[in-house]
């Protein structure tokens, strides 16, 4: 039997698994600059060595894990991008070249996200195309349901899904996710699962579930609007992170990065969107985009959606990179 390898999200937390369950240990420290893009090869006019160097000095280092937190708790020691592009990840091409979202149930209602803005903010993000496919009834499918003991809720097994989305993987697919409202495990002895996504068949589940305050009872005093934005908002995330996954990308250890893991939602919602540049450089080598035009493709979305803390973040990166070209050009 081949050797399966799946990412399982406990939040934003995953572990590796072929076969087993084992921890991935590479490098402790973090990558120098030239070697960590392999001596330059990689650079071009849409990404050269003043733009990282520019975006290295503006990263958010890493503090100290503490007890319960994800770093702290899994003892993950990194990917460099050396490491990334050893691993010869599947890259898209221009035959298998688009994401597909595949919406498992209705999303109507306040308590979960927009699609058509996670089909624009995947497409900012990854800058490949992205099709949203028609609503499945879960209902029609032999997928295995149970009703949480704790929240007694229900909630569908992510194994019966991913070998559903294998069989209907399309033809032009780089990736397929499901994306659903409806709660998530993995397996029996598992409380809950926010995502999980197969490595080698570029399919994955991601439930928003348990973003809404509600699903645990909590009280807030969200209005619609701000309730609306902070669901959107975990889902974006959670999205990026998980397809990340996908592409071959493992748990950033380096800079504070959309790539973190994280062991429960209150760690989840500290985390950045953003890729720190060793990540950024992985994403870029296995799509190949202009930086700076993917940043104000993301500019426009967080705009447009009221993320304007997201907003704030690419302006300071739009600066670095565009400072680091005026300094091009002044020493020339």
């Amino acid at each position: 039997m081949a050797n399966k390898y799946f990412y399982i999200g406990y939040g934003m937390a995953t572990v590796l698994l072929m076969g087993a369950f084992y921890l991935y240990m590479q490098s402790t420290e973090p990558p120098d600059q030239p070697a960590m893009m392999n001596g330059g090869t990689h650079f071009d006019n849409g990404f050269n060595q003043r733009m990282y160097d520019a975006l290295i000095q503006i990263a958010d280092t890493m503090t100290e894990p503490k007890p319960g937190e994800w770093l702290y708790e899994m003892g993950e020691k990194g990917q460099t991008y050396e490491d990334f592009v050893k691993g010869r990840w599947e890259r898209p091409d221009s035959k298998y070249r688009i994401i597909y979202l595949q919406p498992l149930g209705n999303f109507s209602g306040n308590n979960c996200p927009d699609v058509k803005l996670l089909q624009q903010f995947a497409q900012s993000y990854f800058m490949m195309p992205v099709t949203v496919l028609p609503v499945i009834d879960v209902d029609t499918l032999n997928i295995t349901s149970r009703k949480n003991p704790s929240t007694f809720n229900k909630q569908l097994l992510t194994t019966d899904i991913l070998d559903y989305l294998g069989l209907q993987f399309p033809s032009d697919a780089y990736c397929l996710a499901a994306i659903t409202i409806q709660d998530l495990y993995p397996e029996p002895s598992w409380n809950f699962v926010f995502g999980q996504a197969s490595l080698i068949r570029h399919v994955g589940v991601f439930s928003f579930a348990r973003y809404d305050p509600a699903f645990l009872g909590q009280q807030h005093n969200l209005s619609p609007t701000e309730l609306n934005k902070l669901i959107l908002k975990r889902s974006c995330k959670v999205l990026s992170h998980e397809i990340g996954h996908m592409f071959g990308f493992y748990h950033c250890i380096y800079y504070r990065c959309g790539m973190n893991g994280s062991n429960h939602l209150q760690e989840s919602d500290s985390k950045p969107i953003y890729l720190c540049p060793v990540c950024l450089s992985k994403l870029r080598y296995s799509i190949g985009f202009d930086v700076k035009e993917r940043y104000e493709r993301l500019r426009k979305f967080y705009r447009s959606v009221g993320f304007e803390d997201y907003v704030e973040e690419i302006d300071k990166r739009l600066k670095a990179i565009g400072d680091s070209a005026s300094n091009d050009i002044s020493m020339k």
